[in-house]
């Protein structure tokens, strides 16, 4: 097996004297599309806050693409090749759609590449197209959904991170955006879920874990863990 693209390895962080993440293993192989599953306030942001430089983390913890990032800034590690998309969208509401998308891409100076990236995000998204000199505040929240997801692939990531997509959306809504996942996990680039909905996110990723408690308590295939007694029961309302 190749070195993985993400790699953590025993991650602990802590907010004062609470320790939110407890020692977690977990990586992600080039292509994948790998879950991380668990309920509110399990750990999960957290977990993914450190991986972006956000919240300190433990010596030597996190790597990415072979290297140790620990105290790499945010916005060196976009540079890399490693983008987030947070929970709650984060856009620039006075801004239109198509200045949201060419926010992310302030690291690139291929500037004729970056209009091919814009139609293709569009090519995603034909909502966006539609309402593309729209200012973004006035959006709904799942086309701040997409236009958040679209800012990010503008700074051409190998790895995406993403928090949540589906939170507070509507059914049809989740629909597009987890096909838009796929689709964009089709392309190549590596992806790490953040989800509440656990069902939703076993289906879409090759692989998942569940956290608890800011511990790591299952990891397996995806369609084996929706299979799991023990997630049936805590995380799709069965058994």
């Amino acid at each position: 097996m190749s070195a993985p693209v993400l790699e953590l390895r025993q991650l602990h962080v802590s907010y004062g004297g609470i320790k939110a993440v407890r020692g977690i293993d977990l990586h992600v192989g080039k292509g994948e599309l790998v879950c991380l599953i668990g309920a509110n306030g399990a750990g999960k942001t957290t977990t993914l806050r450190a991986i972006c430089g956000l919240v300190p983390a433990s010596d030597d913890s996190i790597h990415y693409e072979g290297k140790c990032i620990v105290g790499v800034p945010s916005f060196q590690l976009v540079r890399q090749g490693l983008a987030m998309v947070p929970e709650g969208r984060g856009v620039f509401g006075q801004l239109t759609i198509e200045e949201n998308l060419a926010m992310g891409a302030y690291v690139r100076t291929d500037t004729a590449k970056i209009r091919g990236d814009i139609d293709h995000v569009f090519g995603l998204f034909p909502r966006l197209k539609e309402r593309r000199r729209q200012p973004a505040g006035t959006l709904s929240g799942g086309e701040q959904q997409m236009l958040a997801m679209g800012r990010a692939l503008l700074s051409r990531p190998t790895m995406l991170l993403l928090d949540e997509p589906s939170m507070g959306l509507a059914p049809l809504m989740v629909k597009k955006i987890f096909d838009t996942v796929r689709a964009i996990a089709s392309e190549g680039v590596t992806i790490l879920l953040i989800e509440q909905n656990a069902k939703l996110a076993l289906e879409t990723a090759d692989r998942g874990y569940v956290m608890e408690s800011g511990e790591i308590t299952l990891q397996g295939e995806a369609r084996s863990l929706l299979d799991d007694p023990k997630v049936r029961q805590a995380y799709l309302g069965e058994g």
